[in-house]
Order: C-alpha cells, then sequence, then structure tokens
C-alpha cells in the first residue's frame, strides 16, 4: 500500500466568505466538488452577495436578490467577507483536548496489560507510514470517542496522544509532553503522511496542549493539510490550515524514529538486539513480529503459517514460538510461546535444533506424502493422487458429494468435496476454489 503525499479532499477555495466556509464544512465532499454554482454544489447566498458588493450593478444586486430567496436555508451571516480560515476552527471547537499523563497499555476493564516503559528507556518500534495512516483511519471510521479516562479495545486512551500513540503503535500511552522523544524533529517542507504536529503548552499542560498527525497537503500552496486527530466527540479527519486552528506558531512537525522509509516496508533483517517484551503478544503489531515469524519460518516454523508470516501477533506466531522452545527442551515459563531474549538470540543467531518437522499419525510407517503439484488436480486428469486425495477427504469427513469412488480421474465432486475443505479452513475466494494447493495438501495429510 503505496501512502499517498497528496489526500482527495475538497480543493481549496479562494473564497473566504463566510457562506463559502459554511459549505466546505457542512455539505459531503461529492457535491462540493467544483466551483461555486456547479452542478451539486450551490453558490452560497453570502459568496453572491458579496460579489453584489463589489459589482453594484442592477443585474448583479438581481441574481444576489435571487439566490437570497432560493437559498434561505443558509444560515444569516455578514454580507462582507470574513477573516481568513487560520484561527477560525470549524464548529465543534478546537483546542479543548485535555489529556491523560504517560501510562501503559490498558486490557479489559480498564486494567493495566503491559507494564509502563522504565523511566528514560525510549523504544521505538519500527512501522510505515502505510500503517501508521491505516491504524490512525480505523480509529476515524470507528468514530472512537474522546475521552482521557476511557481506552479503546486496543488499549490505548481515547484522547489526542492516545491516539498518535496508537496510530505509531508505541509500547504504552504516552502524552504531549513526552511524545517527542518517539521522534525527530523536522521541517515543515519534509511533512510526509503519519508525521506529527505537536503543541505541549509546558507552562500549562492542560490548556491548549494537542497533537495531529499529518495526513498530506491538500493543494500545491502548502497552506492547508488534512489532519487527523482524536478530538471531542470523536476522532476526525478535515482539512485543516496550517499548523492549527489556533496557537499555530507553537506547533511543531515531528517524524517518527522508527518510520521505515522506502516502499515496502521490509522489516529490518539485520536486527540482532532483542526488542524487549512488549513488542510480542496479543495486540502487537510490528516489524518485530514480522522479523519473528520469518525467523521461525526458516527454522522449521513454516507449517504454523497459513499466510505471512506479518506484522500482526497471531495465534501461529506463538504456536511456532512454543515448537521451537520445545524444540531446545526448555518447558515451562521458558517454553510459553512467547520470545524472551534466549529464545531470540538463539533464532537471530542460528543457534539450537530446528523445529522437527511433522511425522505421520499412529499406525503410519511413513511421513505424508509430499505435494504432487497442481496440474494433477485439473479436469479430465487421471492420477493415483486424485485417488489419495479422494480417500483423504472421506477420512477426514469431506466426501458428501462423492456418489461413487473416490477413483483416479479428476472429476467436479473431487474439486467440490476440496472446497468444502478449504472453506472448513475459514478460506474464502480464490484461497477456497476447490484445486488443492500445497497448504490445502498439507493440512489435509498433516
Amino acid at each position: 500500500m503505496k501512502t499517498p503525499v497528496f489526500e482527495e479532499v475538497d480543493p481549496a477555495s479562494d473564497c473566504d466568505c463566510p457562506g463559502c466556509v459554511h459549505w466546505r464544512r457542512h455539505l459531503p465532499l461529492s457535491s462540493r466538488l467544483g466551483p461555486p454554482g456547479a452542478l451539486g454544489r450551490p453558490a452560497s447566498r453570502t459568496h453572491l452577495l458579496g460579489l453584489a458588493g463589489v459589482a453594484r450593478t442592477p443585474m448583479a444586486l438581481a441574481l444576489a436578490a435571487t439566490a437570497g430567496t432560493v437559498l434561505g436555508a443558509v444560515p444569516a451571516v455578514a454580507a462582507v467577507h470574513g477573516p481568513a480560515r487560520p484561527g477560525v476552527p470549524p464548529a465543534g471547537g478546537q483546542g479543548d483536548t485535555p489529556q491523560g499523563r504517560r501510562a501503559p497499555l490498558h486490557g479489559p476493564a480498564g486494567k493495566p496489560a503491559l507494564p509502563a516503559r522504565p523511566g528514560g528507556t525510549v523504544r521505538a518500534p519500527a512501522t510505515t507510514r502505510a500503517a501508521i495512516m491505516g491504524r490512525a483511519s480505523a480509529w476515524i471510521d470507528a468514530q472512537v470517542p474522546y475521552s482521557m479516562d476511557d481506552y479503546w479495545r486496543d488499549g490505548y486512551r481515547q484522547d489526542c496522544s492516545g491516539f498518535v500513540s496508537m496510530a505509531w503503535n508505541l509500547p504504552g500511552n504516552e502524552w504531549t509532553g513526552s511524545l517527542d522523544s518517539f521522534g525527530v524533529r523536522i521541517t515543515r517542507d519534509r511533512l510526509q503522511p503519519g508525521d506529527i504536529l505537536l503543541f505541549h503548552n509546558a507552562d500549562n499542560p492542560d490548556k491548549g496542549s494537542h497533537v495531529v498527525i499529518f495526513g498530506g497537503w491538500t493543494d500545491s500552496t502548502h497552506s492547508e493539510y488534512v489532519a487527523y486527530e482524536q478530538a471531542p466527540p470523536h476522532a476526525r479527519k478535515q482539512p485543516t490550515p496550517y499548523a492549527y486552528w489556533t496557537n499555530s506558531d507553537r506547533y511543531v512537525p515531528y517524524r517518527y524514529r522508527g518510520v521505515m522509509e522506502g516502499a515496502g516496508g521490509s522489516p529490518p533483517s539485520t536486527s540482532t538486539r532483542y526488542p524487549g517484551a512488549a513488542y510480542f503478544g496479543t495486540g502487537a503489531n510490528n516489524a518485530y513480529v514480522t522479523q519473528l515469524g520469518r525467523l521461525l519460518a526458516d527454522r522449521g516454523g513454516r507449517r504454523f503459517y497459513s499466510k505471512g508470516p506479518g506484522p500482526r501477533w497471531s495465534a501461529a506466531d506463538r504456536r511456532a514460538t512454543q515448537a521451537f522452545q520445545r524444540a531446545q527442551g526448555w518447558k515451562g515459563a521458558d517454553a510459553d510461546g512467547l520470545p524472551g531474549p534466549r529464545t531470540w538470540a538463539y533464532l537471530v543467531g542460528g543457534k539450537g535444533r530446528n523445529i522437527p518437522a511433522v511425522t505421520a499419525g499412529p499406525g503410519s510407517s511413513h511421513a505424508a506424502p509430499g505435494y504432487p503439484g497442481r496440474a494433477v488436480f485439473r479436469p479430465g486428469v487421471s492420477d493415483a493422487q486424485v485417488t489419495r486425495l479422494g480417500k483423504r477427504l472421506v477420512e477426514k469427513g469431506f466426501g458428501r458429494y462423492y456418489t461413487s469412488g473416490p477413483g483416479p480421474r479428476w472429476g467436479e465432486a473431487d474439486r467440490r468435496n476440496v472446497e468444502a475443505f478449504q472453506r472448513a479452513q475459514g478460506w474464502r475466494g480464490g484461497a477456497a476454489d476447490g484445486y488443492p494447493g500445497p497448504e490445502t495438501w498439507r493440512r489435509l495429510f498433516s
């Protein structure tokens, strides 16, 4: 997923009269495209009145009067252009964003799920710009309510600094007084999606302090951008004058220290230092999880992953980690499926024993048969492997479509039985097309 430099929003208008500002704020995006008066976008009453004030001709005054009649639903405002948008927050207010202090991630019932980071220890998990914007968009789509006391289901506090902590995938909830320690100060011309604009009022942190995520410039003048933020009543994104509606000169741009530049955002494959327990386990989503999965796959754990490995911690990561730990002869807490410093050292250093291969079940004298290839399972093909597949499907309880056999010639009954097995794995679409691939074969015979 490529992160755009610009985001498609209503192009900035040259007109800042109160009426045009009203339409920009309250009409849907699709009806705001185009100049005032274009199809789907009504010209604002005050815009026309403003024009009438400039060109005082009978035609202009008649047009203004007609607009006043047709557009009577527009709020009554002054007939002159209002002040420029900077410093004029939209309805709902800005800057009223009280926040909590630094805290650990929280689990169910508001109880800490992980210990708070030790004082002075600052770790920045690796991530990508696309991942940052994806996490921020998820809160906006869910319209997460604003609160300085409540925690969302992912463990992050529902205020402005908790929102950025979540988007940056930090191991705990930070506040405006500590977020800068995870970033590098940059200049305005270097801003990219995923960076932040931070204002921390050191004299009175509860008055005016706020932080937003930069989502991209709205036009080539770089005077307005899309701000992703957590503010009352809920998470939102909207065009915002640079740097913000209020205290604009006090907002500082920062870039997250852990952001991986470049396409694809590949994890740091040469990272040998153990990042810490906070980067693994339920809710973890970072590049170290991907690195762990790849290391485990190389050491015999590929069978635990139906896809990936990826950055989001899953049961497959836990099972593969536990299998590796048990292969070393470790037990109890040393084989809990969560990588500690010793597990990590063994994996990145290539030490210890690999995860043993799966052997056949009781009563078998040999391992599962090797996958014969996709060409065997096609209409008209006759092969002993088709018979083997069909018998295994019957043994697994997926033979309902056979009226006879199974036999060596691939047919529609074979395909439908394979599809039923694939759907039982939770697969959909092309992954459940009824034609067995290597993973379907492995699951059938493991």
